[in-house]
């Protein structure tokens, strides 16, 4: 290294900006100037000998003695003067912020890991770590790490499997910003719960802050805008009413959880947050200002690994429209409905099934602006759903099952997660996102979307209203990309723009939207980095409006554990067979079935009245416990948990959990058909649960339906319910042993031919 020479000017003032810079922080000059030299070693400017060997020729140049202060003072001009020679102001800032972050570091590493910090104590380190600006130079990650872990454990999830994969993503200053947007209680600390940790997570995973990001995920990929409102605030309005007997709720039997859920809304109505609170409340709405909202729900065990809780909580949309004291009070209701969801019958119940009910859940509340527009008195999205990067439903061995599938809906998405009336979402297998499991126009019109869920601005509520009445509506856009029309029996979508056809001969298909949009790549991309960060199949909600897709959820996804291959015996005889089934088909053996506890879709269509249907439903709960530890299978009409009773038996998640299969039967007549549920909150319980769905269509030419076997057999409902004996013509309990001359019922279905068979034979010894 040549002798330093102190030259031209330029490199005095240079070094002066620096010092002055350098002069805010007295304190950490020292960490300053290690930082410094090991910068000007790591780029070949010097070697620390060098420097030494420098600092003495100085010395002696201007006759000074050696001592240790003149050495000091000498070594820390030169290294200042060097590092203000060969690096840039911008990378001068970068270093001495460096120095500042890692002090500030320090602060926020001791406030999070001590014993007892609050949450106020640890937003102030946060803070002070954060003000400094990021730069390109950061903490070390080794020692990053453990901090993220300690912030992810305290603000977001206590959950090992998702901060395992949250580490790697979210970062402290993404935990910064969150804080900036999460509301709690003063008095109680809280997490912001499942369901809004796993939307953030996806969102870092897709839009990292510190990794490269993909311009196409940076330009397209959205999160709506999103307040946390964490289970402090849940925990704070237990204490303040009192209402300390609910945390043993969980422990008591299901007719008591039933019984006393019935009452809870009147308690919870009584109830008041405290004071505080309201006015932090009021203080949020002042901000948000008029825009329609979305109360989702976000319990700590909601949406992770293996327990997604699909369904179980409840959420709720508020126009939020007017003036600010109803906006409030209507805030402030949804909360609570919300919060009160968490001692419902089916999350209790689906905990117990899941060996969670000691864990202490709390509900927090992901409160986000809706995705959508207004369009006259409407508000909606231009499209929403479901995906998933793992296809189960493959109605062709043309479909790759990694690539993911599809259930979309036109409008908000609950029509895509809930079974619905007479409507059917459009599933888009995206290795091949042209096939349709539906062959004719006729067909693809039958099982296409009729009804759209619109936030109604003038009416103040969520409302389900034909598709063309929306399509009136909405800008010419809309209709080229979601509709076809039938044109004397062949359906098409519109090949131009701004080209009119009448409403009455379209249908909802979204075949240009498919062929003509970025959705189904950018989806595609979306999924398979999901499932490789996850390293699990992923279940992502989203929504689709102006050329941005919104995430509103991700989950890991409950993947069926199917046998690789299913091969249909072939020696089964004739007389034994009792039906045959062809479509959604997954790999599964079911033997043994004991009990078969069938519902007539004849009977069942020919019941009047709303509470004689909703009876039937109640049966079938009690024959679900009656018969838990028996081997049973489940059948009855068109679409069981429907939220149209007239289309299938009102259930939910508690009321079947204990049977093997769950038979959909539709017979021609009667007009109920049912419906590929791949997607929804049903589907998924049924999938946790290891209860494997099976639709049948007697009617179908070849099918095989022995109805006679259910309906002519002995039936043993009186045996096991002597007081449901009125519902005999409806309800039949067999004993298959009883009425097989000690067979039993055998169930094979095979996804790769999408075909199955069930029929009665010997016990056997295979396991279930």
């Amino acid at each position: 290294m040549k002798d330093v020479a102190f030259g031209p000017i330029t490199r005095l003032l240079r070094t002066y900006h620096l010092f002055q810079k350098m002069m805010r922080y007295p304190k950490l000059l020292g960490r300053m100037r290690e930082i410094f030299l090991q910068a000007l070693v790591n780029r070949g400017v010097l070697t620390e000998e060098e420097l030494e060997r420098q600092v003495l020729r100085v010395l002696e140049g201007e006759g000074l003695p050696p001592t240790e202060a003149n050495k000091k003072r000498t070594r820390q001009a030169l290294i200042d003067l060097l590092f203000a020679t060969h690096f840039s102001e911008k990378e001068a800032d970068d270093h001495i912020n460096l120095a500042r972050k890692q002090d500030r570091f320090r602060n926020l590493n001791r406030v999070v890991n001590a014993e007892g910090a609050t949450s106020k104590q640890i937003k102030k380190a946060l803070k002070e770590f954060c003000a400094i600006p990021q730069g390109d130079l950061y903490i070390d990650p080794s020692e990053a790490e453990g901090v993220r872990v300690a912030l992810i454990n305290h603000f977001i999830s206590n959950q090992l499997p998702f901060i395992g994969i949250a580490k790697k993503y979210i970062t402290i200053r993404d935990i910064d910003e969150l804080v900036d947007h999460t509301y709690w209680s003063p008095r109680r600390s809280g997490r912001i719960g499942g369901k809004a940790a796993g939307m953030l997570l996806a969102y870092k995973i897709l839009v990292p802050r510190l990794a490269e990001r993909d311009p196409e995920l940076e330009a397209h990929v959205r999160v709506p805008e999103s307040y946390y409102f964490n289970s402090g605030i849940f925990s704070d309005f237990i204490d303040y009413n009192g209402l300390h007997t609910f945390h043993s709720q969980k422990y008591k039997s299901r007719e008591t959880i039933e019984e006393e859920y019935k009452h809870i809304a009147e308690l919870f109505q009584r109830a008041v947050f405290p004071p505080d609170m309201v006015a932090m409340f009021r203080k949020f709405l002042e901000m948000v200002g008029e825009h329609p909202l979305i109360l989702r729900s976000s319990s700590l065990l909601e949406d992770n690994f293996g327990h997604a809780f699909s369904g179980k909580y409840d959420s709720v949309f508020l126009v939020n429209q007017g003036d600010l004291e109803r906006r409030l009070d209507e805030f402030i209701w949804g909360l609570k409905r919300v919060h009160m969801s968490t001692y419902g019958p089916a999350p209790i119940l689906y905990r117990r099934d899941h060996n969670l009910l000691d864990f202490d859940e709390k509900m927090s509340v992901l409160v986000q602006k809706v995705v959508g527009q207004r369009h006259g008195d409407y508000f909606l999205p231009f499209a929403a759903g479901v995906a998933f990067s793992r296809n189960t439903y493959r109605w062709t061995p043309k479909i790759r099952s990694e690539d993911g599938v599809v259930r979309l809906v036109l409008g908000l998405g609950t029509r895509a997660v809930d079974r619905v009336a007479q409507d059917y979402p459009r599933l888009i297998a995206l290795s091949h996102p042209g096939l349709r499991p539906e062959g004719s126009a006729q067909e693809i019109m039958k099982y296409s979307q009729r009804m759209v869920d619109v936030l109604n601005l003038k009416k103040g509520c969520l409302e389900s209203i034909p598709y063309r009445e929306v399509m009136r509506v909405l800008p010419q856009d809309a209709s080229f990309l979601a509709l076809s029309y039938n044109r004397d029996g062949h359906l098409a979508p519109p090949m131009f723009k701004g080209r009119s056809e009448p409403l009455e001969r379209s249908c909802v298909t979204f075949d240009n939207f498919i062929r003509r949009s970025r959705f189904v790549p950018l989806i595609r991309k979306v999924l398979r980095r999901l499932d490789e960060a996850y390293g699990w199949p992923v279940d992502v909600e989203f929504a689709w409006d102006q050329d941005k897709l919104y995430l509103l959820q991700c989950r890991t996804l409950s993947v069926r554990e199917e046998i690789p291959q299913v091969t249909l015996p072939s020696d089964v005889p004739n007389e034994a067979i009792l039906f045959t089934n062809s479509r959604v088909v997954f790999n599964a053996v079911i033997p043994n079935v004991e009990y078969v506890v069938y519902v007539d879709p004849r009977a069942y269509g020919r019941i009047p009245d709303y509470d004689g249907k909703l009876a039937v439903g109640r049966v079938v709960s009690r024959l679900n416990r009656s018969l838990e530890g028996r081997r049973y299978a489940l059948f009855g009409p068109g679409r069981w948990g429907s939220n149209d009773i007239n289309l299938g038996v009102r259930v939910g998640y508690e009321d079947i959990n204990r049977t093997l299969i769950l038979g959909e039967i539709a017979f021609e007549s009667q007009g109920v058909t049912p419906e590929v549920s791949f997607g929804t909150h049903f589907f998924n319980d049924l999938v946790e649960a290891r209860i494997v769905p099976v639709a049948i269509y007697p009617d179908e030419p070849g099918s095989v339906f022995r109805e006679d076997f259910f309906l002519k057999t002995e039936n043993r409902l009186a045996e096991l319910l002597p007081d449901a004996a009125p519902f005999q013509d409806v309800v039949h309990v067999v004993h298959v042993p009883s009425a097989a001359q000690g067979g039993y019922l055998h169930v094979y279905q095979d996804a790769e031919s999408q075909k199955g068979l069930g029929f009665v034979g010997p016990h056997k010894d295979a396991k279930p």
